[in-house]
């Protein structure tokens, strides 16, 4: 999947001098259109306003309509703030740009080779979705090194991850913390706030399955 993106200029800081429409405005955008949508959705399913989501996104009010409406791109920076936001993941939102996500007739069986899946940013390190279209959950690829974890992720829907290699510690607020080696599994209702990070710089491999909203 080939996707677009323009430079950060879009956070409440520098909306003086937003210009989120893109040259290409005039005719909407498919792939622009398709995120925006996704982004429209998830936000609706929260029971957020825009001006809500604006708040926690650390974005501007008008920036946000025009990227639902699929006239303006978001940086991946702003596409960070917006996913967290929403308790979604940039890649999560770039894989409505695939043009399979839209069609109304979803293939039974999806066959994904080694080298395909949709692929970008997840969390501290990067994720390859192993699945194409509107499916009732999300399984995915994770591949990291950071050894800080960084800020809590909250989402609504329940997750599980396996780890493929390395080591890694997941901490989950309330509920302490799990050094996780090759083999082990881990599973944790929605609505929990959790983080991981590697041990070592050889970082660590997992696979991730998340729930996906029944609205999108």
């Amino acid at each position: 999947m080939i996707f677009w993106w323009h430079r950060d200029t879009n956070s409440q800081a520098a909306s003086p001098k937003e210009d989120p429409v893109t040259a290409l405005s005039a005719a909407i955008d498919q792939q622009a259109e398709r995120v925006g949508g996704r982004i429209r959705k998830l936000r609706r399913a929260r029971g957020l306003t825009l001006v809500q989501l604006a708040a926690l996104a650390e974005l501007s009010h008008p920036f946000l309509s025009q990227l639902e409406r699929g006239l303006a791109r978001p940086s991946m920076l702003s596409l960070e703030k917006i996913a967290r936001a929403l308790g979604s993941s940039q890649l999560e939102l770039m894989e409505a740009a695939d043009d399979s996500a839209d069609d109304p007739d979803q293939p039974s069986v999806v066959l994904v080779r080694a080298n395909e899946g949709t692929v970008g940013p997840f969390g501290n390190g990067h994720a390859r979705l192993l699945v194409h279209g509107k499916r009732r959950f999300h399984p995915m690829e994770f591949t990291a090194n950071n050894l800080d974890a960084g800020e809590y992720y909250v989402h609504e829907e329940d997750e599980f991850i396996h780890v493929l290699a390395g080591t890694v510690v997941i901490d989950l607020l309330g509920q302490g913390t799990s050094t996780l080696n090759e083999g082990d599994s881990l599973y944790y209702a929605g609505g929990t706030p959790h983080r991981w990070c590697a041990v070592d710089t050889a970082g660590y491999r997992m696979f991730v399955v998340k729930e996906k909203p029944e609205i999108l």
